[in-house]
């Protein structure tokens, strides 16, 4: 089991979350938060997550899971199942970045989720469904003022929620 498994992304006001394989916003502190939060450790991802960097991010693993056999890409470390993805992850903390098909596979063992809440409506053709507040607590919250372009955002952490000891 992997020690530390987390889903980390971006998510607009009215659920979406990419748009033709892209964030549909440009936030400079999301970038650097996702960055600080991922370095030196490996991400999974789905194929089209992948395609959307213009190039692997250095200092960190890039395991894409993916059905297709055939596709493989530089700097990717390809996977066909969730199990191949987790055991080429390893043991150290793994960042979970999507697209949503990916985090559904993986929630379930999920420990955290690291969101930006982006207080704003985005067209976009990739959603995700609020945070179910009975699965998952709210541990961290920093917002963020509307600041010439960019809108409102918050950074949330949510835990897991524990079963309380009887």
């Amino acid at each position: 089991m992997n020690n530390g498994l987390f889903l980390i992304y971006a998510r607009a006001a009215n659920g979406v979350i990419g748009k033709d394989g892209k964030l549909p916003w440009h936030l400079s502190a999301d970038l650097k938060r996702f960055k600080s939060l991922t370095l030196g450790n490996p991400m999974i991802m789905g194929r089209k997550t992948f395609e959307g960097f213009p190039a692997p991010l250095p200092g960190r693993r890039h395991v894409v899971l993916t059905r297709d056999r055939g596709w493989s890409a530089e700097g990717a470390e390809v996977a066909h199942s969730r199990t191949e993805s987790l055991q080429l992850a390893g043991d150290s903390p793994v960042a979970v970045i999507g697209g949503a098909e990916i985090f559904a596979l993986f929630e379930q063992e999920a420990e955290r989720i690291e969101l930006t809440e982006v207080h704003a409506h985005y067209e976009g053709d990739t959603h995700m469904p609020p945070i179910d507040r009975a699965i998952w607590q709210e541990v961290s919250r920093e917002d963020h003022e509307a600041a010439g372009d960019n809108p409102a955002y918050s950074f949330v952490t949510y835990e897991r929620r524990r079963e309380s000891a009887a």
